[in-house]
């Protein structure tokens, strides 16, 4: 069933659209992310052009991002004191965003941007991910029992001023490394159009050593607020976001999430980690096929879904 989409100007199967928001949903609730970073791509290598994708799927990512916090939310698995804050300071990074997503579609680097951006974020992140999550499996392999550093444990984030204490999370730590961390998921958040929970989830871990009791929850709520005033700021300052392509990812979204959140209880960190990793990488290599393969047409490259 063929539907027509006004802003991105082509027609796509429904069950296609439905399908893959329902995918994306369920990692978004199997891991804590919003999704974004997978759905984006997907949809700009369907044909759909870049700046439609990154703006329309910023409302599927909130959708999605909703479904898994009310499953965490049940549990008591949200700091909202930490979430706050990652909030205020993301809503401020999401307007530096929007902006600079404006500014590079006027001056007509958008794709590029996008593509390139995701390469270097997804391949750095993914690649990263994949070398911890494989020290941890080699470990449990070899009976190696690894010391964990709990919450209270100093590091060098504790040593900066401004410090508040985060009950929820059992933290008493500076207020300027969460500020960095929520204004920075903000900006990539309306630029590339993703969630940012892939990067969130290990900088609240590894930086902030956020419990994993509540690490997800309090990322997606975090990924809630910032991908919707992501996609209100997309509406009034580039109009690219296409309502109808939104919500039918929105529908498969918030169903895949349900499923996602209640899977991520049957296994260990490590395998998340590892699957996430694996995930992540196969991305940015699709991305780095299509920026070195020659298009058949050397004026246009809508061929290969990376432009309008």
């Amino acid at each position: 069933m063929q539907i027509y989409l006004p802003i991105a100007e082509l027609s796509l199967n429904l069950f296609f659209l439905i399908g893959i928001g329902g995918a994306v949903g369920f990692l978004s609730g199997l891991f804590g992310i919003g999704g974004g970073f997978l759905l984006t791509p997907l949809l700009i290598f369907s044909g759909i052009p870049a700046p439609v994708a990154v703006a329309s799927v910023t409302g599927q990512v909130a959708a999605a991002s909703t479904s898994g916090a009310l499953s965490y939310f049940k549990r008591g698995g949200i700091d909202f004191h930490l979430a706050l804050y990652l909030v205020l300071s993301g809503i401020i990074g999401a307007f530096g965003g929007v902006a600079a997503f404006s500014a590079l579609r006027n001056a007509g680097h958008l794709d590029l941007v996008i593509s390139l951006g995701y390469l270097l974020f997804l391949g750095l992140v993914g690649l990263a991910m994949l070398i911890e999550a494989a020290r941890s499996l080699l470990r449990d392999l070899k009976g190696v029992k690894t010391p964990l550093k709990l919450p209270g444990q100093h590091n060098w984030v504790h040593g900066l001023p401004l410090r508040i204490r985060f009950k929820r999370s059992k933290l008493y730590v500076s207020v300027l490394p969460v500020l960095f961390i929520g204004s920075s998921i903000g900006f990539l958040g309306a630029l590339l159009g993703i969630g940012g929970g892939f990067i969130l989830v290990p900088a609240l871990i590894y930086i902030l050593r956020v419990p994993g009791n509540v690490v997800i929850g309090t990322s997606l709520v975090q990924v809630i607020a910032i991908m919707s005033a992501s996609t209100i700021l997309h509406s009034l300052d580039s109009q690219s976001v296409d309502i109808l392509l939104a919500f039918c990812l929105m529908v498969g979204g918030v169903v895949g999430a349900q499923f996602g959140a209640s899977a991520g209880k049957y296994l260990r960190g490590d395998q998340l980690r590892a699957l996430l990793a694996l995930i992540v990488l196969a991305v940015a290599i699709r991305f780095a096929i299509t920026l070195l393969i020659e298009p058949n047409d050397l004026f246009s490259t809508s061929l290969l879904g990376i432009g309008g």
